[in-house]
């Protein structure tokens, strides 16, 4: 049979990877919509076998629901984590869910060192300073990684990629993570990494035990000045309580490649619309902090992983075999 996918939140930058990867491919038709998957537009899912759907998509009971209704048998995430999913709806209602359970983690690592160094050497000022003939070095002061002590918090294939970076720095590397076998790092329990770690960088999923793990207990134990780098999931991090440390300086360094309401933000320009959400607006108006909106995983390779797994993901459920990346 041929599989009908209706993939939500379509940007201009997937067409290629997708294109490449469906070329000559008669057994899966896409159709894109711009429009994020939610209650109101889960009506465009009417008619199609499968949805396909990103991290900001919300894919709740409600949502479920109606693609059931509507004869949608499969839920095809194109990213790796899943908290976005009613797994106990879709599993009520027979729907599949499949994911992309990792692509080019070594995308996703760089980014995160990328936002350790331009925070610490501030070459984004610089760069804007230089732009305007000022070429005063006073405010840009920075410190080596060399040797100071990185903690990771969750090490599955990105954190195990940030390692092998930051061994390149011969930093002092502490991993945090139940999981975690030995390795080129030392594993230790989550205080212990709070109260040692110059910069603390977070890697794990979000589940109702990790969510706002880093508030203002955290922050308590953590060292005066520290770096916080979360390139993960935004609910990690609760928000409110990051502009209390920035304001006491407890945080020193804050760098976001997501955040918690950024459903509502990220991923379209809205250079011309009011800022509703002040939350933001007050982390963003801090000198110390730098956010990019969930660029980490936008490499070509990554991109290339993503359209491929999501596309066999779909042939295995068309073809009725066992689906490698299902999440139960």
């Amino acid at each position: 049979m041929q599989l009908t996918v209706a993939l939500f939140s379509s940007q201009k930058y997937e067409h290629a990877s997708f294109d490449a990867c469906l070329n000559n491919q008669t057994r899966i038709k896409l159709t894109r919509f711009e429009q994020s998957l939610d209650a109101k537009s889960a009506i465009l899912s009417q008619g199609f076998d499968a949805v396909c759907v990103f991290v900001n998509d919300i894919v709740d009971k409600t949502v479920i629901d109606q693609l059931a209704q509507f004869g949608v048998k499969c839920i095809l995430l194109r990213c790796a984590g899943f908290n976005n999913v009613d797994l106990a709806a879709a599993n009520a209602h027979n729907i599949k869910v499949c994911r992309v359970p990792a692509y080019s983690p070594e995308a996703v690592a760089e980014h995160c060192v990328a936002l350790m160094l331009t925070l610490n050497r501030k070459t984004h000022k610089a760069y804007n300073r230089i732009r305007e003939d000022n070429f005063d070095l006073n405010g840009l002061l920075g410190f080596n990684l060399f040797k100071k002590t990185i903690g990771i918090i969750g090490c599955g294939k990105i954190g195990l990629a940030l390692v092998n970076i930051l061994n390149g720095f011969d930093a002092n590397v502490l991993v945090c993570d139940p999981y975690a076998v030995p390795g080129n790092y030392t594993i230790c329990d989550l205080d212990t990494l709070l109260s040692q770690s110059d910069v603390i960088s977070l890697h794990c999923p979000l589940t109702e035990q990790t969510h706002h793990m880093i508030n203002e207990h955290a922050f308590a134990k953590m060292k005066q000045g520290v770096m916080l780098i979360n390139t993960s999931r935004g609910a990690l991090v609760d928000s409110k309580a990051c502009i209390g440390a920035l304001k006491t300086k407890k945080l020193g360094y804050l760098g976001l490649d997501v955040y918690e309401q950024e459903s509502e933000l990220f991923f379209k320009d809205r250079s011309d619309e009011i800022m509703q959400d002040d939350v933001f607006s007050r982390l963003v108006s801090f000198p110390n902090v730098l956010v990019t909106g969930h660029q980490g995983f936008f490499t070509k390779e990554a991109l290339s992983e993503i359209a491929q797994i999501t596309v066999n993901n779909a042939l295995e459920f068309a073809n009725n075999q066992p689906l490698s990346n299902e999440v139960k």
